[in-house]
């Protein structure tokens, strides 16, 4: 009798070169053949180098030639998520066009159109799109407009993916403030003393994202909301 082996699911993670996109990528590693993308090669040198088994995907996602080019060799996509994202803070009289402009490229436009891109694999896989929110996409704080504006753009597109493809699962995860450098950056701004127990663990918001892709194909994660204890 001849035993033929399923292959590993295959999940693509986007700015996973450290923080949270790393303990995502850890946390997927051991079911999961795992592409890794960042902006460069060099960015991902050190967590390729600790989980071996998994394969680089470096490209800048608002270069969409680039982008077409990297996903070509792509036919079957498991999982799709959505993590890289900046965070450029600032009262809407200090915001200027261009932060606009920067900020709903990387963190909106640039996840619109990588989706696009890997619908054909992610439709032969009935695959899974993680898409990571921010608090921000649940309700706007001073300062924060265009962050929150285009996490806001970012739940409609996810709604709208959802009720277009209907074979897909596409799941929103709404996590609170993250211990990772992005956030030290933030609170540095804040002009307040860093307090990493304040903020969730990268481990803990990775361990969603777990939950969401393990959950039974009977079901259907469409949001998950963590908070800081």
């Amino acid at each position: 009798m001849t035993v033929t082996s399923t292959p590993a699911p295959t999940a693509l993670i986007t700015g996973a070169s450290r923080g949270l996109g790393a303990a995502i990528a850890r946390e997927l590693a051991a079911t999961h053949e795992l592409l890794l993308g960042a902006r460069t090669a060099d960015a991902l040198a050190p967590i390729l180098a600790e989980l071996p088994g998994a394969t680089g995907w470096p490209v800048a996602l608002t270069d969409y030639p680039a982008v077409a080019t990297a996903a070509e060799s792509i036919g079957r996509l498991d999982v799709l998520v959505h993590n890289a994202g900046i965070a450029d803070l600032g009262t809407v009289v200090e915001s200027s066009v261009e932060q606009w402009r920067s900020t709903l490229e990387v963190n909106l436009i640039a996840v619109a159109e990588l989706t696009r891109i890997l619908l054909p694999a992610l439709r032969a896989a009935n695959g899974h799109v993680v898409l990571i929110n921010s608090g921000a996409g649940l309700r706007a704080n001073a300062g924060w407009a265009s962050y929150a504006a285009s996490k806001f753009g970012l739940r409609a597109f996810a709604d709208a993916l959802r009720l277009e493809e209907p074979t897909l699962r596409v799941t929103s995860i709404f996590p609170g403030r993250i211990d990772t450098d992005m956030q030290r950056a933030i609170v540095a701004d804040e002009r307040r003393d860093y307090r990493p127990e304040e903020f969730l663990t990268p481990e803990t918001v990775a361990g969603a994202v777990r939950t969401a892709v393990d959950t039974p194909r009977d079901g259907h994660p469409t949001e998950i909301v963590l908070r800081p204890r």
